[in-house]
């Protein structure tokens, strides 16, 4: 694209916004607020207003700093910390987040005291831990948890949650949704109280939800991978009626040679302490594009053109295999290229890839 630098990023707001309907009008069907998600995008305000257009009731986030980038953007919606806090940072965490997902009593304690301070009240959902092994509270100590934490002034318990699909792999469930949905039931008797949100799934539950075995308790979702690449996350299979190209990596041919397929000489490891596998197929021409491992996660990206193939990639360069399309590019050419999750992130991270927005005829570009 003509007057921008490469490699850059295509963000296409409009599709993460129809995205971002698609999701919301599933989930109200079955009675399910949805929390949109930018932690994949560091933040970015123009993404978390085209999920807002889509629908989605909040925007949550896991890094503070980029909880501090859409509080400055001045977006018309609450701000959710989805990552426990930090005991060093609850000062900031209730100036800035509306609400932040919690299991350790220190935490709260400290949130207590900020918010008392400060004269606010700052919600927190109770997370579960249901055998996922990331954060939460093991069920059975859940309910003196809550006896603790009810009596902290500043704080107010907005429902409770469970992270699955992340860390230990475990699948959203009938079986482990209803345990949730008891626990909520539970809490609300013994203490005598409301649990607004009983949060159970991010993206990985949507399969849940239109098998009609979704608990009716579950009544929230935080979602980012399913809004941002159109995807689940138990699969990765594409979801219904989303775009899977939101976000389009371009980078630019710095050199078009024919070339062995294999290395001549004496092998060692290479700069990331590998030793490659290479396939004999004859001399080939092999193009170096102006991305690599310090800007992406390169076992991440696909070529849109599936004609050429990715060979491997050091810091600074990716090497493809162009010999399908020699006779279609050139030198100075930029390609382009689709990406998962773990690519997405890193090229939004890094400080080399241009990022480029689109949102209808307007658009825009950010260093």
């Amino acid at each position: 694209m003509a007057g921008v630098n490469t490699p850059y990023l295509i963000i296409d707001l409009d599709k993460i916004e129809r995205n971002a309907r698609t999701v919301v009008d599933l989930c109200a069907q079955h009675g399910i607020t949805v929390t949109g998600v930018t932690k994949g995008v560091c933040g970015h305000p123009g993404v978390a207003s085209a999920m807002l257009r889509g629908g989605v009731a909040s925007i949550a986030d896991s890094r503070m700093k980029n909880i501090q980038r859409l509080r400055n953007a001045c977006l018309d919606t609450a701000l959710i910390l989805l990552r426990v806090p930090p005991l060093s940072a609850v000062n900031a965490v209730v100036e800035l987040a509306d609400l932040s997902l919690n299991s350790e009593l220190p935490v709260l304690e400290g949130l207590s005291a900020a918010a008392i301070r400060t004269g606010k009240t700052h919600d927190v959902i109770v997370m579960v831990d249901f055998g996922d092994l990331r954060e939460g509270i093991w069920p059975d100590d859940v309910i003196a948890f809550v006896r603790e934490a009810i009596s902290l002034e500043g704080v107010r318990i907005k429902g409770i949650g469970t992270n699955l699909a992340c860390f230990g792999g475990v699948v959203p469930s009938e079986a482990n949704m209803n345990q949730l949905a008891a626990l909520a039931s539970e809490i609300e008797h013994r203490f005598e109280m409301t649990l607004e949100w009983i949060s159970g799934i991010n993206s990985s539950g949507l399969e849940l939800i239109t098998s009609g075995r979704m608990p009716r308790r579950i009544n929230h979702a935080r979602i980012g991978e399913a809004i941002l690449l159109g995807r689940e996350t138990i699969h990765r299979k594409p979801w219904p009626d989303t775009f899977q190209d939101a976000f389009v990596l371009h980078a630019e041919i710095l050199e078009l040679k024919q070339k062995p397929s294999i290395p001549v000489g004496e092998r060692s490891e290479d700069a990331f302490g590998h030793l490659p596998v290479f396939e004999d197929r004859g001399d080939r021409r092999r193009a170096l594009i102006n991305v690599g491992r310090e800007d992406i996660d390169i076992n991440g990206i696909s070529p849109r053109d599936s004609r050429i193939d990715i060979l491997g990639g050091s810091s600074g360069y990716l090497v493809l295999d162009v010999t399908a399309v020699k006779d279609h590019i050139a030198v100075g050419d930029a390609l382009s290229f689709t990406l998962n999750y773990s690519a997405l992130l890193a090229a939004m991270t890094s400080e080399y890839v241009t990022k480029y927005t689109l949102n209808g005829s307007a658009h825009s570009v950010e260093q």
